[in-house]
């Protein structure tokens, strides 16, 4: 009965990571009939807690992740270190939902025993994560360099990069560092393809369509997340938000965007993914200030930063940007100064250009005069040499449009056509929208904007011909989508007769690269 039991245990960590959750709670059962031993049954309270994260991601996978943190601690430490990481990162998801759930998971890590020998990769995330949740990001920020340097390191073992390529992406995204993020985004997704390892899958795509999103890559952005519904799909899963609604609020889709909050959301925060709610926050704070309604991306901004507990995701500082642009702009400078000294606490220990950046444009928006000037100026500076195009769009238009609050139309112009010709490029319409306003308001009328040819695709034609732009073969892209090849053959014809081409070498040409 042991060895049964053993090997259903083993058979249920397999069976989850193929992202097939039900199956695995089966062989679970089997394994708690027994007779396992405790640091065995620490092991199955692990699997129980990762399966309940995978199917949910709400408030009571972390207090599992949490207990089976302390039951591998006697028996197993570098095993409960590792899930001490994996408690963070549900609490992280569980957001507002959870009680200081970051806070309490981090000092419950620290009586773990610290690492012995040389530090494994996991083990510098776990140290630099409860710094900078318990100290704050300019004693955490340092800490966690050389951890995030070590997911970049190109002998980065196989194991680690494939269970925390993740969380090691979403932290360099919350200590502003872009090249780090971009780097392990970009990587984690072959490693989880060869693994076979479908439970994951979806959490790596929408880490790196966030990342094409930062960049200005919308079209690339939606391709992913349109693999990203079709693996969750497959598995029976719910698929993570936040990448659909930064997708939809970056490209001004207020129908789509409300839609999402109307549905998706609600469901998530039903599940106790209160995440949920800083994102949705955030995003409508975005897509309000597209629009110039800024007192309501005001309100929509608070619902993501006025929670009271400590919290250090990406969004929330994301969220303070929009707090500090909206408040400016609605008559309340208390509100922008306050939202700025929080976002400056977590922009100014980065010591990079997205953030300074950020943290540059930001502070122009609560000065004035010469002093404001400057600090848009400076934003430009930093944010020009970064692939934060989106940002530095933004920060033309802001200081077009301070420009000529300052009567001097001919330097607005030159701004505002710059930034109005970025985001027409990237696709942010609404953003777009607002620059054309501002220019008629200074006398020059903004050229129309030209539809892309890849503008005629649908997205699973453009996610399947940028596939077969990368080389896959029908019957790979198949595999990938979990659609049949026959179909493939379908949707790979429209495309061609789409774009006037006829076969997939062309799909290579310049005029198709941003497909």
């Amino acid at each position: 009965p042991g060895r049964r039991a053993e090997r259903a245990l083993a058979a249920a960590q397999a069976t989850h990571e193929a992202g097939a959750p039900e199956n695995a709670l089966k062989l679970l059962s089997i394994a708690a009939a027994g007779p396992l031993d405790d640091r065995r049954r620490g092991q199955a309270a692990l699997v129980g807690a990762q399966v309940a994260f995978s199917m949910d991601r709400g408030r009571d996978s972390f207090a599992l992740l949490l207990k089976a943190a302390r039951r591998l601690q006697p028996y197993d430490p570098p095993l409960a270190r590792e899930t001490y990481l994996e408690a963070i990162n549900a609490a992280l998801f569980a957001g507002p939902l959870v009680d200081d759930g970051q806070l309490k998971a981090a000092k419950a890590a620290l009586t773990a025993p610290a690492a012995t020998g040389a530090p494994r990769p996991a083990d510098r995330l776990l140290d630099g994560l409860t710094r900078l949740i318990i100290d704050g990001y300019a004693a955490g920020v340092p800490s966690l360099q050389p951890a995030l340097s070590a997911f970049t390191d190109p002998d980065l073992s196989p194991e680690q990069g494939l269970r925390w390529l993740w969380l090691a992406g979403t932290t360099a995204a919350t200590v502003w560092d872009y090249e780090t993020w971009e780097v392990v985004a970009t990587r984690h997704i072959p490693l989880i393809r060869e693994s076979g390892n479908a439970a994951m899958l979806p959490f790596a795509l929408t880490g790196l369509a966030a990342v094409k999103m930062v960049a200005g890559e919308l079209g690339t952005a939606a391709s992913l997340l349109e693999e990203v519904k079709t693996v969750c799909e497959a598995i029976g899963v719910a698929y993570p938000v936040h990448g659909f609604l930064l997708t939809a609020a970056g490209q001004g889709r207020q129908k789509d965007h409300d839609e999402l909050i109307s549905t998706v959301v609600l469901e998530a925060t039903r599940r106790g993914e209160g995440s949920a709610l800083i994102v949705s926050g955030w995003t409508t704070a975005l897509l309000c200030n597209s629009r110039g309604r800024y007192e309501d991306a005001l309100v929509a901004a608070r619902q993501a930063t006025g929670h009271p507990q400590r919290e250090t995701s990406a969004a929330l500082g994301w969220a303070l940007v929009e707090e500090v642009e909206a408040a400016a702009r609605s008559g309340a400078p208390e509100r922008a100064a306050d939202a700025f000294r929080r976002l400056s606490e977590r922009t100014g220990p980065s010591g990079t250009g997205w953030g300074l950046g950020v943290q540059a444009r930001s502070r122009a928006l609560v000065s004035s005069g010469a002093d404001a000037e400057d600090h848009y100026h400076e934003a430009i500076d930093r944010l020009g040499p970064t692939r934060i195009r989106g940002e530095l769009a933004r920060a033309h238009l802001v200081y077009g449009e301070w420009l000529r609050r300052e009567r001097r139309r001919s330097q607005a112009r030159e701004q505002l056509r710059t930034a109005h010709e970025m985001f027409t490029a990237m696709g942010m319409e609404a953003f777009a929208d607002r620059a054309a306003r501002e220019l008629r308001a200074t006398g020059e009328t903004a050229p129309k904007r030209t539809v892309e040819t890849t503008g005629q695709l649908t997205l699973q034609e453009t996610q399947i011909a940028r596939l077969a732009r990368e080389g896959l073969t029908n019957k790979e892209i198949a595999g990938r989508l979990y659609l049949s090849t026959r179909t493939i053959e379908y949707h790979l014809q429209k495309v061609f007769a789409k774009l006037g081409i006829t076969s997939r070498n062309q799909l290579g040409r310049d005029a198709f690269l941003d497909l």
